[in-house]
C-alpha cells in the first residue's frame, strides 16, 4: 500500500534557531511566504521556541505580530509552534492561568499545530498545556502534538518510550513526535522505535519524527523511520539545513520521488525558494549571526550528548572565564553531572543546567563546591520528576537538607495573569492581551521592547525610534 510521507519544514523556526541564533527577520521570510504556502508540507513550524524571546530581544519585532502576519500569507498551510509545556515560552514554571491563556492566543491569532514537550519527559508538566489546546483547538482547528525528548541512558529503554508515548495518547494527543534535538537516535535505533510506537499507538495518531543532523546521521534516521511506518519528519530547507539543524528537504523529496513513500512535493518548486533563503543565509553571515562550522559534522554529540547550542553555550562560559582550555574536561564532565541527577534529556532547560553545572566543577576544581540555583532546584524536583534516582551522595552536598518534592512543581503557583496585566497597565504598555504574555515569558526583555514600541509609535523619542533598544 503506498503510503505518502508528510514534511514539515522548519526553516521559519528550528532551521534559523539552530543555524544563525533565531536571527531571522520577518521581512527576509516575506517574500517567499506565498510560494511556501503553496509547496503541500504537512506544517510550517513558524513559532515559538527562541523566537519569541529573539524577537523583542534582538530584532525589534512582536512576536504576536509576526505570528499573524505569518498567518496572513500562509492560507492552507498549517502553522506549528514549539511549547515547552508548563515553562511555556520560557524557562520557568508558569501557573496554569498563564498556560491557557497562551494556548489560547497562540491558536486565536493563528497557530494550527501545537508540539508540546517536557524537558523531562514528565507528563504532568504538559497536562495544563494539552488540555488548553484540546480545548481552543477543538474541531480540527488545531492539531496537540505531545513530543517524547529522546536521549539515551540506563532508563530510557524502548519500552520506556513505547509506555510514555502510550501515557501522552491517553491524554489526549493526536500526534506522537520523537524529539531527537541532539541527534542521539542513530539508524537502526529509529527503526526499530517507530516500528514498536506503530504497533502500539492508535491508527489514527500520527507519528512525526524531529531530528538534526549534527552528527551526519539524520538523513539516514529519517529514512530508516519512513520504512518503519512514520508518517511525518522534520526537514529544512537546504540553504539552512543540515549540521545543527534538520536534514536538508530537497534531497529527501528527491529520494523519496517515485517510491511508495512520494511526499508529492514538486522538487523544481522548492529551488526558487531555496535560493531566496540562500541570499538570506549569507545576509546571516555577514551580520555575525551564522557561523558557518554549524554546518559541519561533529560527533562529539554522541560521545557526550552534548546538543549543538549546548556546546556553544559551553565554550562561551568557558571563554568568559579564561579557562578555554578546559574544554575537553567539562564536555568529560557532562555525563557524570546527568548521572548525578537523574539522567534527565539534555534540552533546554535540563541541557543549561546540567552544563552550567559542568562548566562550575571543572573551574572550581572540586565538584559541586559552588552549586547555582536552577542545580538545587533541579535536585529539589522543582523542574518535575527526574527520570532516574539522584546520586544520593552528591543529592545531600547539593540540597543541604533542602525537602524535595514529589508533587507537580505548578501545584505551587498561584494565579498570576490578573497581577502581571495590572502591571502592564500601571506601567502604560497595555495595547493588548499578548502583551501581558509577552511580560510574563520575559519581564525586563518585554518592557524594553515596550518602550521601544512607544518611542516608535508616539514619537517621545526619535533617537530610541530609529535605532531600537536592540540594535539589529
Amino acid at each position: 500500500m503506498a503510503k505518502k510521507v508528510m514534511i514539515t519544514d522548519t526553516i521559519l523556526r528550528d532551521a534559523h534557531q539552530s543555524h544563525a541564533a533565531t536571527r531571522m527577520r520577518l521581512e527576509q521570510m516575506l517574500p517567499v511566504l506565498e510560494q511556501l504556502d503553496k509547496i503541500g508540507y504537512y506544517s510550517l513550524e513558524g513559532w515559538g521556541g527562541a523566537t519569541f524571546d529573539s524577537c523583542m530581544r534582538y530584532l525589534n519585532e512582536d512576536p504576536w505580530e509576526r505570528l499573524r502576519t505569518l498567518r496572513k500569507y500562509l492560507k492552507k498551510t498549517p502553522i506549528q509552534m514549539l511549547l515547552r509545556g508548563q515553562n511555556l515560552l520560557g524557562y520557568r514554571n508558569y501557573a496554569d492561568d498563564l498556560v491557557e491563556k497562551v494556548v489560547e492566543k497562540s491558536i486565536e491569532n493563528g497557530i494550527g499545530v501545537v508540539r508540546v514537550f517536557d524537558a523531562l519527559n514528565d507528563p504532568r508538566n504538559i497536562e495544563s498545556s494539552m488540555k488548553a489546546i484540546k480545548k481552543y483547538g477543538a474541531g480540527g482547528k488545531c492539531v496537540c502534538e505531545a513530543a517524547i525528548s529522546y536521549t539515551t541512558s540506563p532508563v530510557h529503554t524502548l519500552d520506556y518510550f513505547v509506555k510514555l508515548a502510550k501515557t501522552y495518547e491517553n491524554m489526549g494527543a493526536d500526534n506522537i513526535c520523537i524529539k531527537d534535538m541532539a541527534n542521539l537516535l542513530l539508524p537502526y535505533d529509529a527503526y526499530k522505535l517507530v516500528t514498536a510506537l506503530k504497533k502500539e499507538l492508535r491508527p489514527e495518531t500520527k507519528l512525526h519524527l524531529h531530528t538534526h543532523n549534527t552528527t551526519g546521521t539524520g538523513d539516514m534516521v529519517n529514512l530508516m523511520a519512513i520504512q518503519a511506518g512514520v508518517d511525518i519528519v522534520d526537514t529544512a530547507l537546504s540553504p539552512l539545513g543540515n549540521g545543527t539543524s534538520q536534514p536538508a528537504t530537497e534531497p529527501l523529496v528527491a529520494t523519496l520521488r517515485g517510491t511508495e513513500y512520494d511526499t508529492g512535493i514538486d522538487l523544481e518548486k522548492l529551488i526558487p525558494i531555496a535560493a531566496h533563503f540562500k541570499k538570506v543565509a549569507a545576509e546571516l553571515e555577514k551580520e555575525g549571526s551564522l557561523n558557518p562550522k554549524v554546518r559541519q559534522v561533529d560527533v562529539n554529540t554522541l560521545i557526550y550528548q552534548v546538543p549543538g547550542g549546548m556546546l556553544s553555550n559551553l565554550m562561551s562560559q568557558l571563554k568568559k572565564a579564561g579557562k578555554e582550555d578546559k574544554l575537553q574536561e567539562v564536555l568529560a564532565e557532562v555525563p557524570n553531572v546527568r548521572a548525578d541527577c537523574g539522567y534527565p534529556p539534555l534540552v533546554t532547560p535540563s541541557s543549561q543546567i546540567v552544563g552550567t553545572q559542568a562548566v562550575m566543577n571543572v573551574i572550581m576544581g572540586e565538584r559541586y563546591k559552588m552549586v547555582p540555583k536552577e542545580t538545587k532546584d533541579l535536585f529539589a524536583g522543582k523542574y518535575g520528576q527526574l527520570p532516574m534516582p539522584l546520586n544520593e551522595e552528591v543529592a545531600a552536598k547539593v540540597l543541604k537538607g533542602e525537602k524535595r518534592i514529589t508533587y507537580r512543581p505548578a501545584d505551587d503557583l498561584e494565579p498570576e495573569y490578573e497581577k502581571l496585566k495590572a502591571e502592564v497597565v500601571e506601567k502604560g504598555y497595555y495595547t493588548q492581551e499578548e502583551d501581558v504574555l509577552s511580560y510574563a515569558s520575559f519581564p525586563e526583555v518585554a518592557e524594553t521592547f515596550f518602550k521601544w514600541r512607544k518611542a516608535k509609535n508616539e514619537g517621545v523619542d526619535s533617537d530610541l525610534a530609529k535605532t531600537g533598544v536592540y540594535p539589529v
